[in-house]
């Protein structure tokens, strides 16, 4: 057994040999590992068929198992697996490579198992990783620290790439722990900082790759080299394949994300990155290559539109990490030594920037020379020199003295307000709105005093007591007068605020042009319109004048005898229920003396009495004649006659009179007591009639 308080890497350890023979070996040595193979990772289907989300299933199910296997050995144990087991190495790398990135994560299947085992093995790598760069678990279990650092450089337990990638991996939520473990990675091993200059030359060439994938030059050292006759040949983003600019864009935006997380986590690598000129290839590579990929990924014609919206989308994010990149090495290479270092020498910043403005021949407007106290205008030339060496110049807004007792209006107008705003944030982008805000009301909004005075930490007693990245306050906004208005004319066809068409021929400015009063109450044609209406009404006429010199013939309204009779033999309340019905009363006779002839009335009546009961074979045809007239209207097509007869016996039927006859046996049973063939045979089947 290994001796208590004793570093692994000197312990020696007594067990049995394959023979059965004990032995004595040191702690970290081959033999002592287990034979156990760990299969590499496969990242999550994006087509969720049922086979692929079983195969990954389990095959993710096998590695956590694996590992919650690894990270439950003792100390001594996990070590031994860790160094000299390669397949738990190949494991570990392949998740690295191929996990889902932030942006990846919203591709996977929405299936909750494939969710839940990608959090399982999420889990079990980071904590891996995690051990893997402590080297001390206890006081009894823990590695000399020299030791340490060689184990893990020599056996490529860690290096850059793999670093780069747990950054960007495992970095939102575990920063903090991330942070110690890179921390104790680069303490304990020194080496990897020359790695790290090493490698940042490697990064600055995947902006190198990007433009001439794009056909373009970046500006500075390696526009003066002269161009090759191919880079006229060359695709641009706008005449490259769609594929090859997806996998353009996705590789910027995997290097600018994982370029990113590294810094954010383990700050003190920014002075390799910023030694190397890194923000100015950046910012030549953003001004180049971003307005050529903007315009390619807006203007293309894409066959799938959910791509393009992916691209922008991702496109976008790799600009705000290049912008939050630079950020990160400005702060922590410019600004972080001066708030570490000595008391800043107000006095010869202030000499400094007014030299500036004098050798180009322009001064600053006499609204800021005048300053309450020559504290406030040394202060103000920190804040001054530092907004414009960050910003390129800026200028800030002239300042206007307020309007009103204390203060209480705002004397900047809201986009002025924006600017200091903007101007402060630039320098410091950690601190919140809301606390720049209070900073500038403190200060009567001097943009150059407030950040003078946060770079030197003499804010006022007031202002060390809030939290300084308190947010800005949300503005309530008021509901629409219009909205909660009422009037009696809401709704109406002169209301501008709900309609959007209003009829502007019936609007008018002053009196409205036209004829005088006169021509307006002489005007009839109101009257003219309504004489139509009346007129219907002009249908009786009660008495007729005549004229002297009329015609009296055309007035003669004596009884004329075309009468219309039409209605007069209906018996109304002839189907009432009362016993007094008109069928039992006398039927309606024309009186004797408006007759002309009973001879004639008497033939007329005979004639209407044999028409009373019309002949069935004419009622046949005329109703044969409606349906063929209305089917042949739908366009149905007419059935064809039925012949059962057929031709006489010995000459053959035709196919038509089997089918007539055999149709007509089918059916025979539907109509009439035709039926007796099947009730005979039901009855035969019941045993009541002797077969």
């Amino acid at each position: 057994m290994a001796s208590a308080r004793v570093p692994l890497d000197e312990q020696q350890v007594t067990e049995a040999g394959p023979l059965g023979k004990k032995r004595t070996l040191p702690a970290l040595h081959p033999e002592r590992a287990q034979d156990r193979c760990f299969v590499p990772y496969k990242p999550p289907p994006e087509e969720a068929s049922p086979a692929e989300v079983e195969e990954f299933l389990e095959r993710a199910t096998f590695i956590t198992e694996d590992l919650e296997w690894l990270l439950a050995l003792p100390h001594d144990k996990f070590w031994c697996q860790v160094v000299f087991d390669e397949s738990l190495q190949r494991c570990l790398d392949s998740y690295l490579h191929h996990a889902p990135r932030g942006l990846d994560l919203a591709a996977l299947p929405s299936s909750q198992a494939v969710a839940d085992t990608q959090r399982s093995i999420h889990r079990a790598v980071f904590l891996t990783f995690l051990r893997m760069a402590t080297h001390k678990e206890s006081k009894e279990s823990f590695i000399t620290p020299a030791v340490f650092g060689e184990i893990i450089y020599e056996n490529f337990l860690f290096d850059i790439p793999k670093i780069l990638d747990l950054c960007v991996l495992f970095g939102k939520g575990n920063s903090q722990l991330l942070h110690k473990m890179i921390q104790n990675i680069f303490t304990q091993q020194p080496s990897y900082y020359s790695d790290l200059d090493e490698t940042v030359p490697t990064v600055l060439q995947v902006f190198d790759t990007i433009l001439d994938k794009c056909g373009l030059q970046c500006e500075g050292a390696a526009a003066m080299e002269p161009m090759k006759l191919s880079a006229h040949k060359q695709p641009t983003a706008m005449t490259m394949s769609q594929q090859d600019l997806a996998d353009l864009i996705l590789y910027l935006c995997d290097s600018t994300t994982t370029i990113h997380a590294f810094l954010d986590i383990f700050p003190a690598a920014c002075s390799s990155f910023y030694s190397h000129g890194f923000i100015s290839r950046l910012t030549s590579f953003y001004e180049t290559a971003v307005p050529d990929l903007e315009k390619a990924v807006r203007k293309r014609n894409f066959d799938d539109k959910s791509l393009q919206d992916d691209l922008w989308k991702r496109l976008s994010h790799s600009c705000r990490k290049m912008v939050e990149t630079t950020h990160l090495l400005l702060h922590h290479t410019c600004l972080q030594p001066i708030l570490e270092g000595d008391e800043t020498r107000t006095s010869y910043l202030l000499q400094g920037v007014e030299s500036a403005w004098d050798s180009v021949g322009r001064r600053k407007p006499q609204s800021q020379r005048k300053t309450s106290s020559p504290l406030s205008s040394n202060q103000g030339a920190v804040g001054g020199a530092t907004a414009a060496a960050a910003s390129g110049g800026f200028k800030a807004p002239e300042v206007r003295e307020p309007e009103g007792a204390g203060g209480a209006v705002c004397p900047v107008s809201g986009a002025e307000l924006e600017s200091l705003l903007s101007c402060i944030r630039d320098l410091l982008p950690d601190l919140g709105e809301g606390f720049l805000l209070a900073c500038l009301q403190e200060y009567d909004y001097n943009s150059e005093l407030v950040i003078n005075n946060i770079l030197e930490d003499r804010l006022a007693p007031n202002l060390d007591k809030l939290d300084r990245a308190m947010p800005r306050p949300v503005k309530e906004e008021l509901p629409s007068v219009l909205n909660n208005r009422s009037n009696v004319f809401d709704d109406d066809e002169f209301d501008v605020f709900r309609r959007d068409q209003v009829d502007m021929s019936r609007i008018w400015k002053g009196r409205r042009k036209g004829g005088s009063a006169k021509e307006l109450l002489n005007d009839k044609q109101h009257i003219e319109d309504q004489r139509a209406r009346y007129q219907a009404y002009e249908t009786v006429v009660d008495e007729v004048v005549i004229e002297p010199g009329d015609d009296a013939a055309a007035y003669d309204l004596d009884y004329d005898d075309e009468y219309d009779d039409t209605y007069d033999m209906n018996q109304v309340g002839a189907n009432d229920l009362d016993g007094d019905t008109l069928l039992n009363r006398r039927p309606f006779t024309v009186p004797q003396a408006l007759r002309k002839g009973n001879k004639v009335e008497e033939e007329e009546e005979g004639e209407e009495e044999d028409q009373f009961v019309q002949d069935p074979a004419v009622l046949r045809e005329r109703a044969e004649a409606r349906r063929a007239a209305m089917q042949q209207r739908k366009g149905i097509r007419p059935e064809r006659p039925s012949n059962v007869v057929g031709r006489p016996k010995g000459q053959g039927q035709t196919t038509e009179t089997f089918l007539d006859r055999r149709k007509k046996e089918a059916n025979k049973s539907r109509v009439s007591n035709h039926n007796r063939r099947t009730m005979a045979d039901r009855k035969r089947n019941k045993g009541m009639i002797p077969s």
